[in-house]
């Protein structure tokens, strides 16, 4: 009998991409037994709008370039190519109409997008398509996910990565002002954002 598969899916701007992302991404690689996950990069986010977004190109360029050394992760342009404002709705109807149902789809994100996702218009919708995974920092206060109203039948798991206290917006203000972000993301992708001049001026 064929194996189902599990396919995780790593949503986020990556504005840029981090440490903290790729260690969530195996985590629940290795939590969940996901066959691979795949980085979904946000094309046009739609709620970002308080803050300029570097273009999904460089983005996406980030996350390949971040992700070529594991054979687990592979990046997918889908949200990148999409015109138009991001929804993650969409994305993981539009998965699951390509997989088909015997796949299984997981979503994988941060504790704080995860309940603005469950605010969205048709978010309902995610309980027939997939799971969500809630990435959260040690301590995190967990009581968020059960006191949020919604359809009981909404799967959303918690996972907790202490990487995730790196942050990208740290990230684009350390560049801005010209300090150190060694250790925080991959060295090739910190010589992309050097290469681009990423981030100078950014918040």
């Amino acid at each position: 009998m064929r194996k189902r598969l599990r396919l995780g899916i790593m949503g986020g701007t990556f504005d840029p991409v981090h440490y903290g992302h790729l260690v969530a991404a195996e985590e629940a690689l290795v939590q969940f037994n996901l066959d691979r996950v795949v980085f979904m990069p946000t094309g046009e986010p739609a709620r970002k709008s308080d803050r300029r977004v570097t273009p999904a190109e460089h983005r996406y360029l980030m996350t390949v370039i971040a992700t070529a050394s594991n054979p687990d992760f592979t990046v997918s342009r889908l949200e990148v190519d999409r015109p138009g404002v991001t929804y993650t709705v969409d994305t993981m109807m539009q998965l699951r109409t390509i997989h088909g149902p015997e796949t299984e789809l997981f979503f994988i994100t941060g504790a704080d997008a995860v309940l603005d996702i469950l605010t969205w218009k048709d978010s309902d919708s995610l309980a027939d398509v997939c799971t969500l995974i809630a990435a959260t920092r040690p301590g995190y206060d967990l009581c968020r996910f059960e006191q949020k109203p919604g359809p009981g039948a909404l799967r959303v798991e918690t996972m907790e990565v202490p990487a995730l206290a790196i942050s990208s917006t740290d990230i684009r203000s350390r560049v801005a002002a010209h300090k150190p972000v060694r250790y925080l993301l991959p060295e090739a992708v910190a010589a992309y954002v050097r290469k681009n001049r990423l981030y100078e001026g950014a918040v």
